[in-house]
């Protein structure tokens, strides 16, 4: 088969499992190896929440990718930095300055990664046709699940094993854990270095040749806030999420928390077991099933039901915190509820985005989506745990089921294409 007619199955899935992999290495694993090697909570949560920065505003340097080389070559060289900055990790743990070197790894991986993130985006829009582009939706989100995981599931087993197998060497059992992942990585760019396809369609953005690179770049950014009807869009990238935003930072908290708290009073494997095993198992089908639908009817058919499943399961957790039920199997599907319902309904927002994206600029225009979708997952989860705290987990479910009213006044302000989506039958 041609390199520019590779089959997507050859190349989604390990794409968008490495642009996963650093993401949740430097958000979720950096904190548990830091706080095994014994960094106060207070430097944890401080040095550790800056880290997230990058992919807030990664758009503001995204139409450098689509003005210079191609985004094969972008992926391709920034999954070997990345490597790199993993095995740069694993040998300076050992280090008595090990914190504020590694720290600065971090911010150079978590620089590249967002980068990556901006290539592997355009990529996937310019690689696949519309059509294809709806049916593998699922399957990018799932592998990219997959990889979140494997970062906080098999690699913090892996590093425990280590640790107690090698008499309680943290340092050691870490630099282990993070030389397996710069192997993996490496082993990531050999991979897509031979196996990405390469689209004809894949060349730097055309340039007028009588403006500077500056002048190119600030036009690319401001081309995007002169798209048709750019305030509902931006309203339904940064709402349509409001509710499921507050509602995912206190989840695990909630499962965790005694029952005189409020919470379910779970152990910390069975948390692992509803959270980390069923509700991803049942977030993926969710995503799949979305994204094999708007493949067969386009996403106007589905915005609606989509914003309706996204929203109405929320309800599962007011249940929950009313009644506090002790059945296991109870619990667990409460929350495969939810989360099956979150996946199928973000089927709609990751569409949305590529209709969007749609034009000459569509990497940096992508970019710039992802950039308003952090944000509007940020802001209300920074609240949320202060609202929790001060109204208690059964009213705060109450206001999580009230915050879905935005999702469905910004569902209706947004413009969709008839048949946008849909695959296209000869």
């Amino acid at each position: 088969m041609p390199p520019h007619q590779r089959h997507p199955w050859a190349w989604v899935p390990s794409l968008y499992f490495a642009q996963g992999v650093p993401y949740v290495v430097v958000m979720t694993v950096s904190v548990i190896m830091y706080k095994r090697l014994g960094i106060s909570n207070t430097d944890i949560a401080l040095y550790t929440s800056w880290l997230y920065l990058p992919w807030v505003i990664k758009p503001l340097w995204s139409p450098v990718v689509e003005m210079f080389r191609t985004k094969r070559f972008w992926i391709v060289t920034l999954q070997f930095v990345i490597g790199a900055a993993l095995a740069s990790v694993a040998l300076t743990i050992p280090l008595p300055s090990f914190f504020q070197v590694t720290l600065a790894v971090f911010w150079l991986m978590a620089f590249a990664s967002a980068t990556h993130d901006i290539a592997a985006d355009g990529f996937y829009m310019i690689a696949l046709p519309q059509h294809q582009q709806a049916a593998f939706v699922g399957v990018r989100s799932t592998f990219y699940r997959v990889a979140m995981i494997t970062g906080q599931g098999i690699l913090v087993v892996l590093a425990g094993k280590i640790e107690m197998e090698s008499g309680g060497r943290i340092a050691f059992a870490w630099s282990v854990t993070f030389g397996v992942l710069a192997a993996l990585f490496l082993l990531f760019f050999v991979y897509h270095r031979f196996f990405l396809p390469a689209p004809v369609a894949d060349v730097p953005a055309r340039r007028d040749t009588s403006t500077t690179p500056l002048q190119e770049f600030v036009r690319i950014f401001l081309l995007f806030f002169r798209k048709k009807n750019i305030l509902a869009t931006v309203a339904f990238l940064l709402l349509y999420r409001f509710a499921e935003a507050q509602l995912v930072k206190l989840v695990s908290p909630f499962l965790l928390d005694p029952r005189g708290d409020g919470g379910l009073g779970l152990m910390t494997s069975e948390v692992g077991i509803v959270y980390g095993t069923v509700g991803i198992i049942a977030l993926t089908m969710g995503g799949l099933l979305g994204g094999w639908l708007v493949s067969r009817h386009g996403l106007k058919f589905w915005l609606w039901p989509m914003v309706l499943i996204i929203h109405l399961p929320d309800l599962t957790f007011v249940y929950l915190s009313q009644m506090q039920p002790e059945n296991f199997l109870l619990i667990n599907a409460a929350v495969a509820t939810e989360q099956f319902g979150y996946g199928f309904g973000f089927t709609a927002y990751m569409m949305y985005m590529i209709l969007v994206s749609e034009g000459e600029h569509k990497t940096a225009h992508y970019a710039i989506c992802t950039g308003f979708m952090a944000l509007g997952m940020m802001i209300p989860g920074m609240f949320s745990g202060w609202l929790q705290e001060t109204i208690g987990y059964q009213q705060f479910f109450l206001w999580v089921v009230l915050s879905t009213i935005p999702g469905f006044i910004v569902a209706a302000l947004v413009k969709i294409p008839e048949g946008f989506g849909k695959r296209v039958t000869p």
